[in-house]
């Protein structure tokens, strides 16, 4: 998609996907979720890509939470549990999807835009960016598995406390609980960052990263080791037959030339 609220191109070998609403700090519609998931489970065959990068439109926010506005109108149990398993879907299409999901925090993840953050595999967060499950503030809890995915990523009685204290916590906090992988300088162009970060994965092989997330995936499915390990041997298997393995051993294994 050229426009609209959820912007949608192909760079190469990245999926990138990029929150347009920066006038009302990118809050999550539920034509914004559903355009999301979309996204993601549009492009998750194509082989040639390596990653994908979500991010937000502006400098202030990521995301912010659902658009209260929009959901004002649900206020009966059946229209909340199908409000909630929708937007779960939305957010399961970038869980699953089968490359690595980098979330470039470019400003504040709050509320429903903490739960799209730590959907995706990986967080880095501009200088000034904070995090923030603030859900207890209007008297809800979370809904679109993003509680799940908190304790998973820092402990349960961290995410216990993150989440009945409605903290608000920088890149530095986050990074040191796990939270974030990287946090940008003061000053420091995100988008440079954010392209510095992501460079090392591109050089890796397509396939090769589908077998990494395969492997990250299923310990956060919590699946069975023998699950695991199977899908670490098929993915094994598969990158070693390949002439992408080979030529690159070649290349190890070659004489030094001499100087």
């Amino acid at each position: 998609m050229a426009d609209g609220e959820v912007l949608t191109r192909i760079d190469d070998d990245v999926l990138r996907v990029t929150i347009n609403r920066p006038g009302k700090r990118n809050p999550l519609s539920r034509s914004v979720l559903s355009a999301i998931g979309e996204a993601f489970a549009t492009h998750r065959d194509r082989q040639d890509l390596r990653l994908a990068v979500l991010t937000g439109m502006g400098d202030k926010s990521f995301a912010a939470g659902g658009d209260l506005r929009e959901v004002e109108s649900i206020r009966e149990t059946e229209a909340s549990r199908q409000f909630s398993n929708e937007s779960h879907a939305a957010l399961d299409a970038v869980r699953h999807f089968p490359l690595p999901v980098v979330a470039a925090l470019n400003g504040d993840a709050l509320g429903g835009g903490a739960e799209l953050a730590v959907a995706c595999d990986v967080r880095v967060m501009a200088a000034h960016a904070r995090i923030g499950f603030i859900q207890g503030r209007i008297n809800i809890s979370t809904s679109w598995g993003g509680g799940v995915d908190l304790a998973r990523l820092v402990g349960h009685a961290r995410a216990l406390s993150l989440l009945s204290r409605s903290a608000v916590i920088g890149g530095t906090e986050a990074m040191s609980i796990g939270l974030a992988e990287a946090v940008a300088g003061a000053g420091e162009d995100f988008g440079t960052f954010v392209e510095a970060f992501v460079a090392p994965m591109r050089r890796q092989a397509p396939r090769v990263l589908r077998g990494f997330k395969a492997v990250a995936l299923a310990q956060r499915l919590g699946l069975p080791r023998e699950r695991c390990r199977a899908l670490e041997l098929e993915h094994f298997v598969t990158s070693w037959v390949h002439d992408d393995h080979w030529n690159a051993a070649a290349k190890v294994l070659a004489p030094a030339q001499p100087q």
